[in-house]
């Protein structure tokens, strides 16, 4: 019987199809561990009933499903995913990351004290929860600096500040953002100028293998750090991209990860790289429709090759590309997108996608986790990239209406 995929994701979006049309195009079978709630485990009518907020039983469950289907590889999309996959291939004894480093690439915590121990280039850091005194906290901190939550992901709740008065603000707004998160902890950070890019990589038995080199040509200075436009290849200096890579290998086996797919965050500081973070896992979204290798395999065909032990793809970029995630300019009712065709006109533009729901509540950073929509670009240089990603979106109408529009 043909080894089957599994895969992990507490929501299935367009991560999950994008692996399993990479999986059709290998011939491989694939299985999705579903989110279902635990009264309902038993009952449940899916294939793989997962339950994500226990990771051991999670493992177990897999673990008994690969008992009578036999399984080759297991794949985490998301950072909860990426826990239950490494503890699920540790009971199977396939290649995997340990869980503990799995967790301390999701805790960020955890991933401070790590790079901190290694000597990993990273921010200064305090650890604290909300429990503690936010006005003894704001007098001790350093200006300015970063305050985040230990969890969380897409940059929800991560916020810049410049002083002690904005500090008692900004803690109150992320005490609100993960009231419901189960998350009492928070970091507040050094804050790091410069430039900020994303590193895209395969990790092979702890070696890293870079297959993308973002650069984030928009400013993130804060007050919120939404991301917004991503372009391969990075246009910095070589000696600094090496750098760059050198650093990331670092991180890695600072926290500990050997196997599977990685995304780096960092900051590029007079030459030099800063660790921002490191997730065990691949670029999230539908950013990865941005990167189509040699012969036209995507980031995750290459995933699954590497996780089945197939003969690697070609993993060259054959041009420059970009996505722009358009960003939420306020929060409220999302009323309409206009100027679709006006963007997808421009050259070098390649699709334009609103994701967002219109007639619902969006939310802006830094409560949101979400962008409205995606715009890809692909052309002969990173410049041209950018520059039709900033004419396209130029060209959307957005209307959005204050949340109380919605009773009227």
């Amino acid at each position: 019987m043909q080894k089957q995929l599994v895969l992990l994701a507490s929501a299935f979006t367009y991560r999950a199809q994008a692996f399993e049309a990479a999986a059709r195009k290998l011939g491989i079978p694939v299985v999705r561990g579903e989110d279902v709630p635990p009264p309902m485990l038993d009952k449940a009518n899916v294939r793989l009933p997962i339950d994500y907020r226990d990771v051991p039983r999670s493992a177990a469950l897999i673990e008994a499903y690969a008992q009578e289907h036999p399984v080759g590889a297991i794949v985490g999309l998301d950072d909860s995913g990426t826990l239950i996959a490494a503890a699920a291939c540790e009971r199977l004894g396939l290649p995997h990351n340990a869980p503990e480093a799995a967790l301390a690439a999701r805790d960020k915590h955890i991933m401070r004290r790590k790079f901190a121990q290694a000597g990993v280039p990273s921010p200064r850091f305090r650890h604290f929860t909300f429990s503690d005194d936010p006005e003894i906290i704001a007098d001790e901190v350093s200006y300015p600096c970063v305050i985040k939550p230990t969890v969380l992901s897409g940059s929800r709740g991560v916020m810049r500040v410049d002083h002690p008065l904005e500090f008692l603000h900004r803690w109150l707004q992320l005490k609100r953002i993960v009231e419901n998160e189960g998350c009492d902890e928070f970091l507040v950070e050094d804050y790091v100028p410069g430039v900020e890019v994303a590193l895209e990589g395969l990790l092979h038995d702890g070696a890293l293998h870079p297959l993308a080199l973002f650069d984030k040509p928009d400013p993130l200075d804060g007050p919120y750090f939404e991301e917004t436009i991503y372009v391969t290849p990075s246009r910095l200096p070589a000696g600094v991209q090496e750098e760059i890579v050198r650093t990331a290998q670092q991180a890695a086996a600072a926290l500990g990860l050997r196997q599977g797919p990685v995304h780096a965050e960092l900051r590029v500081h007079q030459g030099q790289p800063v660790m921002i973070e490191m997730a065990a896992r691949s670029i999230g979204g539908k950013c990865s429709k941005a990167l189509r290798f040699e012969a036209g395999a995507s980031l995750e065909e290459l995933i699954l090759r590497q996780a089945f032990g197939l003969p690697p793809a070609e993993s060259g970029l054959p041009a420059a590309s970009g996505v722009m995630m358009i960003p939420i300019p306020e929060s409220g009712i999302l009323a309409g997108v206009e100027g679709l065709e006006a963007a997808m006109n421009v050259p070098l533009i390649e699709e334009v996608e609103i994701t967002a729901p219109l007639h619902r509540p969006i939310l802006a950073l830094p409560e949101g986790n979400s962008y409205l929509g995606f715009i890809f670009a692909r052309g002969e240089a990173p410049e041209a990239v950018e520059n039709a990603l900033r004419k396209a979106h130029a060209r959307l109408e957005i209307e959005i209406l204050p949340q109380l529009a919605l009773h009227l």
